[in-house]
């Protein structure tokens, strides 16, 4: 059962309706909890097919303003790049270690993870692990160079990746409701059009089916997308 707020906040919304970007900020920064500050976050619809290799949907973008929160990176480099990787603002940073802890675990209890080329090979040993946690790095989303140090810094200032899941969806935190209206638009707004660049060839009708703005414990609200 959804909560009483949940659902006095969802009366107000027409779900019929498509709302403009900005009215639907509006709605959000209107009716969210005060007890914290929730994560403003975008839910897009696609039209294609995630069975087919051709037809995945990913791809990364720097954020005008940073992005909602902070993510744990681990970088996984040679041992003469680890401080540069930690300075950088890795979390941790390592090579056959940290592949082989998670191997044995079975997990990765990280956000993000950058790997230098050269070590891509020993990666691979878990890629079944971070493949489906969406962790995998890869060229189309700026995880893997041989800049350790650039890469790290620019998924700090706020360099987003994203990948369509299964339901050809894709889902991702973008801003805080305590932020101004302009900035959270203008990071909703850089991360769309990086969406729409990515649309693969041969696709027929919409791209992008339906698009949602919704707080962290609030209902989604359907935008009109150009």
């Amino acid at each position: 059962m959804r909560s009483k707020r949940y659902q006095e906040v969802r009366s107000k919304i027409d779900q019929d309706k498509k709302y403009s970007l900005d009215e639907a900020i509006e709605i959000v920064k209107a009716n969210t909890s005060s007890q914290f500050d929730e994560t403003i976050e975008l839910h897009v619809q696609l039209g294609t097919n995630p069975r087919k290799t051709e037809q995945q949907v990913r791809g990364a973008v720097v954020l005008p303003h940073g992005g909602a929160k902070k993510r744990k990176i681990l970088a996984i480099v040679p041992p003469d790049q680890e401080a540069v990787a930690k300075k950088a603002g890795a979390d941790l940073a390592g090579g056959a270690k940290i592949i082989e802890k998670i191997k044995k675990e079975k997990s990765c209890s990280f956000d993000l993870v950058v790997a230098h080329p050269g070590l891509m090979s020993e990666l691979a040993q878990i890629a079944k692990i971070l493949g489906p946690q969406g962790l995998m790095p890869s060229p189309k989303t700026e995880t893997i160079g041989e800049d350790i140090e650039d890469i790290i810094k620019s998924l700090r200032s706020g360099k987003i990746a994203f990948k369509n899941d299964a339901g050809a969806n894709l889902h991702q935190a973008l801003a805080k409701v305590s932020w101004d209206q302009k900035k959270i638009k203008e990071n909703i707004e850089a991360y769309l059009n990086e969406i729409k660049k990515k649309r693969p060839a041969g696709i027929k009708g919409n791209f992008i089916k339906n698009v949602f703005v919704s707080s962290t414990m609030g209902p989604a609200i359907k935008i009109i997308v150009s």
